[in-house]
């Protein structure tokens, strides 16, 4: 880790996202390492990532990271994206010498705790369309049913929201409507994989108009341990530092969401 021969200095955390959808995953970072300096970057001049062609997305999230590398110096780097870690995770770590915790549907999970072995997994068309999704269902779905929904919207309709712009009830319900299928009630759908980390921004939007209750699954808490479990050997810093978001576009926020980064510290 690059800052390690000083272990006064606090380690540096890179967070990465194609918007502001990883501060669901800032979040629980935080709670794991307060101490820890926070780089927050927020790609929004490529943003949205869903629906882009597979070999430029991949290059530019290799390249954007690079620069962030490169400016930031941090000791790890979490991409909290569904989308970017399961194109480009494989490239990153190739590219760059700092350890990287990438965010992948939490498929494992999901279908371990659910009783009906009916399983959603709401993410990104680009996420769950990916070889990478279907392997991790083929490896850990075992005897669940496993149905993959991609939202083109829902990821904009995150970022609306943060900005100050309320989304209606009924374009919600119908992006999560085929999470939950049809079916006698012993074979509903009971757990429901959040493959996008936009998508914990709208959780209560997500329960007001769901069909029935279920669990939403968020993967943020085990990103969390696992980046405290790559920073064990680093001791605390002595001062925790504001963290600093940065946006590709260089635009600045509007007053809404500048609002709504205020509580996360920025």
């Amino acid at each position: 880790m690059q800052n390690r021969t000083d272990p006064a200095t606090p380690a540096t955390i890179l967070i990465f996202d194609s918007g502001v959808g990883g501060l669901t995953v800032f979040r629980e970072v935080v709670r794991a390492r307060p101490d820890a300096r926070y780089v927050y970057v927020a790609d929004d001049a490529g943003f949205p990532y869903g629906n882009q062609p597979e070999a430029a997305l991949i290059a530019r999230i290799v390249a954007v990271v690079g620069e962030a590398i490169a400016a930031h110096k941090p000791d790890l780097v979490v991409i909290a994206c569904n989308t970017a870690s399961v194109l480009a995770l494989a490239q990153l770590r190739a590219a760059y010498q700092v350890p990287f915790v990438g965010t992948v549907p939490a498929i494992k999970p999901a279908c371990a705790q659910s009783m009906s072995k009916r399983v959603a997994v709401l993410g990104t068309q680009a996420t769950v369309s990916r070889e990478y999704t279907r392997k991790l269902i083929d490896e850990f779905a075992g005897d669940c049913n496993v149905v993959l929904v991609g939202s083109p919207r829902l990821a904009g309709f995150a970022e609306l929201e943060l900005s100050g712009t309320p989304v209606p009830d009924a374009d919600i319900k119908s992006e999560i409507a085929p999470c939950f299928g049809e079916g006698p009630p012993e074979h509903y759908t009971d757990t429901i994989v959040l493959a996008c980390t936009h998508y914990p921004l709208l959780i209560d939007r997500f329960r007001a108009v769901q069909a029935w209750p279920v669990d939403w699954l968020d993967p943020a808490p085990a990103i969390a341990r696992r980046v405290a479990d790559l920073m064990r050997e680093r001791p605390p810093g002595t001062v925790a530092e504001r963290p600093r978001i940065f946006f590709t576009s260089g635009k600045a926020p509007n007053p809404a969401l500048a609002g709504a980064l205020a509580p996360y510290g920025f």
